[in-house]
């Protein structure tokens, strides 16, 4: 009977994906801890929605500012330093609250402040750590590698973190904080136990020129990639847009659960526990998953899923039955997160890992702001239901246009890299109208 060290890290996966996942849990206790206490924080500053909202949005703006950049630093740079550096120039970050809040000096501002500049680095430190997993794994492994660092983030960012900020924020508003420091220098000594892994380069090709590359250049090059690797494309389109659509009624489901369904603050926090818990059931029973379905089956299981599910919180009446379908949620929404991040990680050279990764954070970034905007102003109009219908048209709409696309996603073939200049579309695509 297998031990369960080697339930949660097979041994196959090897030592170096050991010290990675744990790093990962690490760093998102931390996280968890700060998802609870910094909202509580600006809270007791001030009243007003705008600035409290502000703090959430300042977390989302370092990505569509730096995500193309940060993706191609980590391409040309020894990605586990930078996951180290850019992790200890977080810690630095909430050292200085810390100094504030102690001294009694701290105002909203400067929470704001420190809030831009905490999710910059993370954007650099999240860019640089995707590419890792790929690196120090097999590419038949990816699956389940990915499923235990959802793990990590269910566990630890979504159960454990939430809860244990908000309490320590009762005792004293520093401490949550102060162990946020600990959590991230924690996860900065288990990278660097990692072996360092020369970042590899894509080879010159007959009368080429040697130039030293820019960040522009190196952007461009990832664009290129893209633009002309179809199903990769793809996916991130379908990313973009299905996140859009989530977060329109996710936006304004603090109002649809306790005004609407009169669940109250606690039965709010209960339903978003609820995805929690069934996502941690999917992504550890993954791997039978993996093995006895295919990834194209899944892939399209799941967005049905999601289309049915807004279906049926705009239906419902019943806290029992949004109970069922945030739990329901939970379970296939992790299992597509897993599968759309292997899938990607596949079909992408290494040396473009980070660049891609960028363009994909970029997309479920961008589709949460714009996803969240549009469903304020729709339950503003037309009620706290309006989004979800808004949610189910759309997904339903761009399920039936890339359905066909799907199975040609999964069953894609990494394409041999010859220069981005000069990357054909994958193989058995045909043609077909894939979305731009």
């Amino acid at each position: 009977m297998p031990t369960l060290g080697e339930l949660i890290a097979p041994r196959r996966l090897g030592r170096d994906f050991r010290w990675l996942l744990a790093a990962t849990w690490t760093s998102n206790l931390g996280d968890g801890i700060a998802l609870a206490a910094a909202p509580l924080l600006i809270a007791s500053m001030t009243s007003s929605p705008i600035l409290v909202a502000a703090g959430a949005m300042l977390q989302y703006l370092p990505w569509l500012l730096f995500g193309l950049i940060a993706g191609a630093v980590a391409d040309h740079h020894d990605r586990r330093r930078l996951v180290m550096l850019a992790n200890s120039l977080r810690a630095v970050v909430v050292v200085g609250l810390i100094a504030f809040l102690v001294t009694g000096t701290a105002s909203v501002w400067i929470v704001l402040v420190v809030s831009f500049l905490y999710g910059t680095a993370e954007v650099f430190a999240d860019s640089a750590g995707s590419t890792l997993l790929p690196m120090i794994v097999r590419p038949a492994d990816l699956g389940i590698g990915n499923a235990r660092m959802q793990a990590g983030f269910l566990v630890a960012n979504q159960l454990a973190g939430p809860p244990l900020g908000a309490f320590l924020f009762a005792v004293g508003s520093f401490w949550p904080f102060l162990l946020q420091v600990l959590c991230v220098g924690l996860a900065v000594l288990q990278i660097s136990r990692i072996a360092q892994t020369p970042v590899p380069r894509r080879p010159e090709r007959e009368g080429d020129t040697r130039r030293r590359a820019t960040t522009l250049r190196a952007i461009g090059e990832g664009l290129r990639w893209l633009r002309h690797n179809a199903p990769v494309r793809t996916l991130i389109v379908i990313i973009l847009v299905f996140n859009v659509t989530w977060a329109a009624p996710w936006g304004v489901l603090v109002l649809y659960a306790t005004d609407y369904l009169g669940m109250g603050p606690v039965g709010y926090g209960a339903l978003t526990t609820a995805s929690a818990i069934g996502g941690f059931i999917a992504v550890f029973g993954f791997g039978w998953l993996e093995r006895h379905v295919s990834f194209a089956a899944l892939m399209r299981v799941c967005l049905s899923l999601e289309v049915l599910m807004h279906l049926g919180f705009a239906l419902t009446t019943s806290p029992v039955v949004a109970f069922l379908l945030m739990f329901g949620f939970g379970l296939y929404a992790f299992v597509w997160a897993t599968i759309s991040t292997t899938v990607r990680q596949r079909l992408v050279p290494i040396e473009l890992q980070g660049r891609i990764a960028s363009v994909n954070m970029i997309g479920v970034f961008g589709g949460l702001v714009v996803g969240q905007f549009l469903g304020g102003v729709i339950a503003q109009l037309w009620g706290p239901t309006a989004p979800w219908w808004f949610a189910f048209g759309g997904s339903a709409l761009t399920l039936v246009l890339v359905w066909r696309s799907i199975a040609h996603i999964a069953a894609a073939k990494p394409v041999l890299d010859d220069g981005a200049d000069e990357i054909a579309e994958e193989p058995g695509t045909g043609g077909l109208p894939l979305i731009d």
